[in-house]
């Protein structure tokens, strides 16, 4: 028998049962902050159910994780609780069960239409960390900056290369994004200049977030790695490209991407991708034994769309997928924990751009333009190197299933002009 909720939810929905994710929202009626999840075109209000005594028989009886400000509390509960969570409310949606659907006074207190509430940033996050784990991105820069027979560094097909970005600037899915400014050198100039940029880029990102940490000096087995993970949502890592030409070497990206980075409301659990795994892509040479993974991946499908101030609607401008990135996620943290770092429940860890072996599958206008020498041509006529202001760039995800979709929502941003004020 299918899983089908009581709540008509659409073949195309982004949250059918199958899914619910896990977000922070607060009714614009009123209210505090709280844990829900995405149910069609709703939010359930999971400290309503907790309250009505719903969650009685689980680890949450004597810990109520839902009438929080983040998830942290929730996902540092651990795999086995999130599991025993996701089922309660998996079975109280659906169809079949009456608990809720033939109680219309409690439906009414814990479903709010989407529309009717404010999501709000779903994870306290302390640390933040990007990697760089896309060969065909890695490639095309290495071949545009370096040249197609050092395209890319010696190390990159040995480990998974990351920086520690900032995550302070780590911002929610509709927040506006101020153009930056700092040092740039153009090219017919001898020495650098103070400029707003004039190269800035998105990237199509997706990030997981540590639900247990580990202990400082104790690394985390790739073959454990999963235990750790939470959830997945889309990022969007703008970058200020010739802010980052200039100051990158020798330590990295600094300026040129921390002023802000976007993420989407909710977090899709592990779980609910588990129908859609599928194989990374093949690893050669064979990494160390501590990289050793299973090499499977997930099958998320990937899109970006870019509407300008003078269009009506957005246009479709990439489509790519997660099964593409090289470096997966269990090695990327059994990376970053191998030394003994101590990861913390609530820590990003980004992928870095996600881009497909096409042209129309890459995931940054750096890609897509081939660093301005082929502007991309949108459907009313503009051409595009770089964002302009006004620009809004949206990006979406999700997983097709037989009849249905475990979606991500949208990760959405619009351009504003630079601050004019003068730096002293």
């Amino acid at each position: 028998m299918a899983l089908e909720s009581f709540l008509p939810v659409s073949p195309n929905s982004h949250f059918p049962i199958q899914n619910l994710p896990y977000g922070v929202f607060k009714p614009l009626a009123g209210g505090n902050p709280r844990v829900g999840v995405a149910i069609g075109a709703y939010v359930l209000d999971l400290d309503v159910l907790h309250d009505a005594g719903f969650f009685s028989h689980t680890i949450f009886a004597s810990h109520n994780p839902f009438n929080q400000s983040s998830l942290n509390a929730l996902m540092a509960l651990g795999r086995d609780a999130w599991r025993e969570g996701r089922a309660t409310i998996q079975n109280l949606l659906r169809a079949e069960t009456s608990t809720l659907r033939d109680n219309a006074a409690l439906r009414e207190r814990a479903l709010v239409q989407q529309s009717d509430a404010e999501m709000l940033m779903p994870v306290q996050v302390g640390d933040y960390t990007d990697f760089y784990s896309s060969r065909e991105h890695a490639t095309n820069l290495g071949t545009m900056f370096r040249g197609a027979e050092n395209a890319l560094p010696p190390n990159w097909l040995h480990l998974p290369i990351a920086y520690h970005g900032r995550a302070s600037s780590l911002v929610l899915s509709g927040t506006e994004i101020r153009r930056p400014r700092g040092q740039i050198k153009p090219p017919d100039s001898a020495a650098p200049i103070f400029s707003a940029t004039r190269a800035l880029d998105f990237e199509l990102e997706m990030g997981f977030f540590i639900g247990g940490g580990n202990a400082l000096g104790e690394p985390i087995p790739v073959e454990r790695a999963e235990e750790h993970i939470f959830g997945l949502v889309l990022v969007n890592d703008w970058s200020a490209r010739d802010i980052q030409t200039w100051e990158y070497q020798p330590l990295g990206p600094f300026l040129a991407k921390n002023f802000a980075t976007t993420i989407s409301p909710w977090v899709v659990t592990l779980d609910a991708l588990e129908p859609f795994r599928c194989a990374s892509p093949t690893q050669s040479p064979t990494p160390l034994p501590y990289l050793q993974s299973s090499g499977e991946t997930f099958d998320i499908q990937l899109r970006v769309g870019l509407q300008t101030a003078r269009m009506d609607e957005r246009a479709t401008i990439c489509e790519s997928n997660f099964r593409h990135l090289y470096w997966n996620m269990a090695q990327q943290l059994a990376h970053h924990t191998v030394n003994g770092c101590n990861l913390r429940t609530g820590d990003l860890l980004a992928s870095g751009t996600i881009s497909g072996p096409t042209p129309n599958s890459y995931g940054s206008l750096l890609e897509l333009a081939w660093r301005g020498a082929r502007p991309i041509q949108l459907t009313n006529g503009e051409t595009r190197s770089w964002l302009q202001d006004g620009d809004q760039v949206t990006m979406t995800a999700w997983c097709q299933g037989d009849g249905y979709r475990v979606g991500f929502g949208e990760c959405s941003g619009i351009i504003l002009a630079a601050y004019d004020e003068p730096v002293s």
